[in-house]
């Protein structure tokens, strides 16, 4: 415990007298003028924005963040309520497309410091060894040019700060988690009951959700409000695991800040700073370093949106990568009926998984898997669920009538890397007077297949566990790609390290920098790739390398 408060103190700044927010730390905070070149600018607090600054800062490096969205505060901001939270979701305006369209919002965009984790389930899995060679090992997806022994001493780090909760995981690389499982409610006893008659393997966890007290932060009371933003403080998000340190140690957090073009120097070929918008009044923010973590949509969008006479494609365009390789998660969700009460809203969404479909099956008619976790609908999820299976009016309200006695599964299925699903900008402008991001997606057969055999697989779980009835929706989740890391220009945007290859003093350190996505939640991912970033930036400054 000792060697993360070492390393992260965020879990011991945040107040003891029964409010969650530390206004002192926020108050006292160190400001910067437009004028300063500070040492880095971050553009998005998200998973992986949070932890290049709280990482740099503790180096002692000068750092200014900035948020489009506000700097939430979990008393006044968010309610116990899934209408009331509709705040948290990226809804500013965008345009979809392909023969697939994705539908964009709660299920993938994040609003404000702490970005989607604020309102995402606290899952935090791994990706596997083999994800960072799928094109090589079976011909498909893509190879990272780097390796999971390059990211498993950051996983470490992170699963402790966050904390992660789970049983010894014995998928991709057997690991154990700093806490112990959470106890399951209703929903995960349905999974661990439907699995074990299947002989399927199922664990419980890994979630960022404090089993036990952490620091100042409290235990989880299971009360099932993980995607509204967790009053408690018992679920990570970096507003409450990566903010207050970063805070503590001299960075700026500017929130309500919309970055609208990095600006370039054309005879240096050097990022110098960022231009943002701020109380409708237009700024310039100098900086040494620049870094975007805006995620998978709107950081291909201010790269595209930041054209010169250098890049007149767009910002690190040369080679037409950025905003391609898109990837969504194909998340179906089956749902059982059990004559007993379930309960389903009464724990954490994610309670128990398996990942014994995660890898290539080579009897099976399609590429890379699937897992599966629990998930858990509060009413309104609920009645979408329910009404895409056709009912309405009295039926509808009869089977929501009924919720207590539904469980539900969802499954994450790896999508593969298409050039062609992407990011452009539309004809169409934001308030800012900006062209908005059009996402093009569609479906690959092996994709179709993968969701198809994971629909099979939760339904058997569920009939076997007890279910009288079981229903499916098609569901997308967990953007990744964009701005992908490559080998070599010609096939992404940025290196190994996540420095784009076109600027070098650009970084990109968000989910959009992703080759892969596995069949796991990217935040725990991004994190670490942003931790690994911001050790080789303090290593190169130390060594008088110039970023």
């Amino acid at each position: 415990m000792n060697s993360v408060r070492d390393r992260n103190e965020s879990a011991w700044l945040l107040p003891t007298d029964g409010t969650r927010t530390n206004h002192r730390l926020r108050h006292d905070m160190r400001r910067f003028a437009d004028t300063d070149e500070v040492d880095l600018v971050v553009v998005g607090c998200g998973a992986g924005g949070s932890t290049l600054i709280q990482r740099l800062a503790r180096a002692g490096w000068k750092v200014v963040a900035l948020d489009a969205g506000p700097f939430w505060d979990p008393d006044a901001d968010w309610v116990s309520d899934e209408a009331g939270s509709h705040h948290l979701y990226w809804t500013e305006p965008r345009v979809i497309s392909g023969a697939d369209p994705v539908p964009l919002g709660s299920n993938n965009s994040g609003r404000g410091v702490g970005g989607s984790m604020v309102h995402y389930a606290g899952y935090t899995p791994r990706f596997h060894p083999s994800d960072f060679h799928t094109f090589s090992a079976e011909g498909v997806g893509a190879d990272w040019p780097l390796a999971y022994a390059d990211l498993k001493p950051y996983y470490e780090e992170i699963e402790a700060e966050l904390p992660v909760a789970g049983d010894n995981w014995p998928w991709g690389d057997p690991h154990s988690y700093p806490h112990r499982p959470h106890p399951v409610g209703g929903n995960g006893e349905v999974f661990l009951r439907g699995a074990q008659r299947l002989g399927i393997t199922a664990k419980v966890g890994p979630v960022a959700i404090a089993n036990g007290r952490f620091g100042n932060r409290p235990h989880c009371i299971y009360r099932g409000f993980c995607l509204q933003g967790c009053k408690v403080n018992a679920k990570a998000s970096p507003l409450i695991t990566h903010i207050p340190d970063a805070l503590a140690h001299g960075a700026e957090v500017r929130a309500d800040s919309m970055v609208t073009r990095v600006e370039i120097d054309e005879r240096t070929g050097r990022a110098t700073g960022v231009h943002y918008v701020r109380d409708g009044v237009a700024r310039f923010q100098k900086a040494r370093i620049v870094a975007i973590a805006g995620y998978s949509i709107e950081t291909p969008r201010l790269l595209l949106n930041s054209t010169s006479a250098r890049f007149p494609d767009g910002l690190c365009n040369d080679y037409d990568q950025v905003g391609r390789y898109l990837m969504v998660q194909g998340a179906p969700q089956t749902a059982g009926r059990f004559e007993a009460e379930v309960r389903m809203y009464k724990a954490p969404p994610p309670e128990v998984s398996t990942e014994e479909f995660y890898e290539t099956d080579p009897s099976k008619p399609y590429k890379r898997g699937f897992s599966i976790q629990t998930v858990s609908p509060l009413p309104i999820t609920w009645a979408e669920h329910v009404a895409a299976q056709g009912h309405w009016g009295r039926s509808l309200r009869d089977y929501m009538s009924d919720y207590v006695h539904w469980a539900c599964l969802g499954a994450l299925c790896e999508f593969l890397p298409q050039p062609e699903n992407r990011v452009t900008l539309a004809d169409e402008k934001d308030r800012h007077g900006l062209p908005v991001a059009n996402f093009a997606y569609t479906q690959g057969d092996n994709d179709t297949a993968l969701m198809n055999a994971a629909q099979q697989v939760m339904e058997q779980i569920l009939r076997a566990a007890g279910a009288d009835e079981v229903i499916t929706i098609d569901r997308f989740a967990h953007l990744v790609g964009g701005a992908r890391m490559a080998a070599d220009e010609r096939h992404g945007v940025v290196d190994a390290e996540s420095r784009t290859f076109a600027v070098p003093n650009l970084y990109i350190t968000d989910g959009s920098i992703l080759p892969t996505q596995g069949s796991a939640n990217p935040a725990l991912t991004i994190m670490a790739l942003a931790a690994r970033a911001a050790d080789r930036l303090v290593a190169g400054a130390r060594s008088g390398v110039p970023a």
